[in-house]
């Protein structure tokens, strides 16, 4: 990844760089925090401070911290405060309420080379898409949840029984609250740790994909959750999110990305790419475009020309890079 085109939001493998990735020696951790006075990295390995390397970038490599190891980053803002977020690269977090990241290996296990060799769009096929929420589509006697391992022994089956072609998956990226069904999100690259790990998800997809089910992901660009371990004010200034209220909360009550900004179009359309090429997603759902399209998903207030700009981009840049992939608008509107 070059920096300069994470800064101008033309970079769709920014999850690449930063983050916390294993080396030979430990773990290196980046992260992306320009008014930061002070970034430290605390965790099961114990606590070490990170430098400013280069513009608004943060790094360190720690010495004995290994996959499996939980992680945050004690961050002194702008503000003279001092505030635990997670990682907004993390590839795995700790069950809610924890709020941590963890050091996580890139997830292997893939067999289905044969299925995305031959993956198309749907054009030549009806398509049949089965909607379904991982947590509540089937529960044990006691109420908990089915694990992604577990799911793939019954979900796709489940689907070609019943003439289904694909699975959508509400989202499974990490988020606090059990009821947002996965659309109040805090960790944008990590699957939810409710089900399992990322490892047990790529059981799940392989196993769709071996049994000739495509799997659709709801993605979420728009906003993002207000709790404090997330992105919100992250180097104690509104950094991914706009500044103003009147346009920096969306009806839902979380903060809305800033969109104009190079770094956060890098940091979603990125995201996006993470799905598609390190999980084989066969599409992703994107959610509430009116929301991009408008101001505040408002046609009165007028079109916001920086957020369709972004979306316009993205997509071009995700069917050049996944030309098979299923791109798809979620509209709500009237």
């Amino acid at each position: 990844m070059e920096l300069q085109d994470f800064y101008t939001g033309h970079t769709f493998d920014a999850y690449e760089f930063f983050g916390a990735h294993p080396t030979e020696n430990g773990t290196r951790f980046a992260v992306w925090a320009p008014a930061a006075r002070c970034v430290r990295v605390e965790g099961d390995f114990g606590r070490a401070d990170l430098s400013q390397t280069r513009s608004a970038v943060w790094e360190v490599e720690v010495p004995g911290a290994v996959p499996g190891m939980a992680y945050q980053y004690q961050i002194t803002g702008a503000d003279g405060g001092t505030v635990a977020h997670c990682d907004p690269y993390g590839f795995a977090m700790t069950l809610r309420p924890d709020g941590r990241s963890i050091i996580t290996a890139p997830p292997t296990g893939f067999t289905d080379g044969e299925w995305m060799a031959r993956r198309t769009k749907g054009f030549d096929r009806p398509l049949n898409i089965y909607e379904v929420h991982a947590g509540s589509w089937k529960r044990k006697p006691d109420g908990s949840w089915y694990s992604y391992t577990e799911l793939a022994e019954q979900l796709p089956a489940y689907c070609k029984e019943n003439g289904y072609t694909h699975i959508e998956l509400m989202p499974l990226a990490e988020h606090p609250f059990d009821g947002s069904w996965g659309y109040q999100i805090t960790g944008f690259y990590a699957p939810t740790s409710r089900y399992g790990t990322p490892d047990q998800l790529v059981q799940f997809i392989n196993a769709c994909h071996l049994q000739g089910i495509g799997v659709i992901l709801d993605f979420v660009p728009v906003h993002f959750a207000v709790d404090d371990y997330g992105l919100k004010t992250f180097d104690g200034t509104p950094l991914y999110e706009y500044p103003a209220a009147a346009v920096g909360q969306s009806e839902w009550g979380s903060c809305n990305f800033m969109h104009s900004r190079g770094e956060i179009r890098s940091f979603l359309q990125s995201c996006a790419d993470y799905w598609l090429r390190v999980f084989h997603a066969d599409g992703l759902r994107m959610d509430a475009v009116s929301r991009l399209i408008f101001w505040q998903g408002d046609p009165a207030r007028g079109v916001n020309g920086s957020t369709l700009e972004f979306l316009k981009r993205m997509n071009r840049g995700l069917q050049q890079r996944h030309p098979t992939a299923i791109l798809i608008a979620e509209d709500s509107s009237n």
